[in-house]
């Protein structure tokens, strides 16, 4: 089979050739759901615990009304329920004017249907779309579910599709796939971040005593170069060389450190990801620092942390890979 590249970049999905925007994926999604029947009954399951026919099932995209916007995805069954499903790209969310919107639209409000959601598809995790999105509008459920969690139904609705809906999904997931920030198991990437000396202030509990006895770190989410989704592995230096890598077991958003840290004060904070630390691990030998500003946060591929000499140097070796 011919190999196909668009601006130089392969393409191994129909759904690529739509585009990257927020409405190429909702379009992307939406034709999946409205093609593969096993796929439709897996997104409903677990968004509305639906388990009736959905043969008759209407999927509705960019429908206006006048000063209530375009809704991205409507998913409706006269008599049985009416969902109004508002997709971000990355770990943006709606407003909940926005929201609001969506919510006094004529067509949902007279809607006869027992079930009526708003549905808020993005990348951001439950915990942290929960510290934004309000639990109820105008008296109807707002739901969060991840494009991850669409990844997962896709993939879930797999084993029991037709072969004609074995491939669209297979072709759906590899475009998912390619444009989601997922947390990768496959990733090597090491964040590699400077821990200082004292304590947080008004904490009984050193910087390194976090990561060395309660085996966890944090750090905001996102904005001032901080990652915008959690890292598979992080790494820690200090005394001008690496001390320890370890992989990212789990994590929490958190806005109150007391919560997770009894040391903590009890005040509350921007969201902050608070990693669960796996067992820590390093190289065979000592590695430096090298050419790194005292607080400065790198990415190093985790065979160049282990193999060179320096982190400066497995971090221009990373680029160098990332760059050929």
């Amino acid at each position: 089979m011919a190999n196909l590249y668009l601006h130089n970049r392969e393409v191994n999905s129909v759904f690529q050739l739509l585009g990257d925007h927020e409405n190429d994926i909702s379009y992307s999604v939406a034709w999946g759901l409205s093609q593969c029947p096993a796929f439709l009954r897996e997104f409903l399951f677990n968004v509305i615990q639906w388990q009736g026919p959905v043969n008759e099932v209407e999927i509705r995209m960019q429908q206006h009304e006048h000063d209530k916007g375009f809704t991205d995805i409507e998913i409706v069954l006269q008599g049985h329920f009416h969902l109004i499903i508002e997709a971000k790209r990355g770990w943006n969310l709606p407003t909940t004017a926005q929201l609001q919107k969506y919510s006094t639209r004529d067509s949902f409000v007279k809607s006869l249907a027992p079930i009526k959601r708003l549905v808020v598809l993005s990348e951001c995790s439950k915990a942290y779309a929960a510290l934004y999105v309000p639990n109820t509008i105008n008296g109807f459920q707002v739901d969060s579910i991840s494009w991850k969690d669409v990844f997962q139904f896709s993939s879930n609705a797999y084993s029991s599709g037709t072969n004609a809906e074995k491939r669209l999904l297979q072709e759906l997931n590899v475009y998912l796939g390619g444009l989601m920030t997922m947390q990768k198991k496959d990733s090597n990437l090491v964040y590699v971040v400077s821990i200082g000396q004292g304590n947080p202030d008004g904490w009984a509990l050193s910087w390194r005593d976090i990561v060395n006895v309660k085996q966890k770190y944090f750090h905001p989410v996102g904005g001032n170069g901080w990652p915008k989704e959690p890292p598979n592995y992080i790494a820690f230096r200090y005394d001008g060389k690496l001390q320890s890598i370890h992989y990212v077991q789990g994590y929490d958003v958190v806005k109150n450190m007391s919560t997770i840290f009894p040391e903590a004060k009890n005040e509350d904070w921007e969201p902050h990801f608070v990693y669960h630390l796996g067992p820590a691990f390093a190289p065979n030998k000592e590695v430096k620092t090298g050419n790194i500003y005292p607080t400065g946060r790198v990415w190093c591929m985790l065979d160049t942390l282990l193999t060179c000499d320096t982190i400066s140097e497995a971090r221009d070796l990373t680029k160098q890979r990332f760059n050929s």
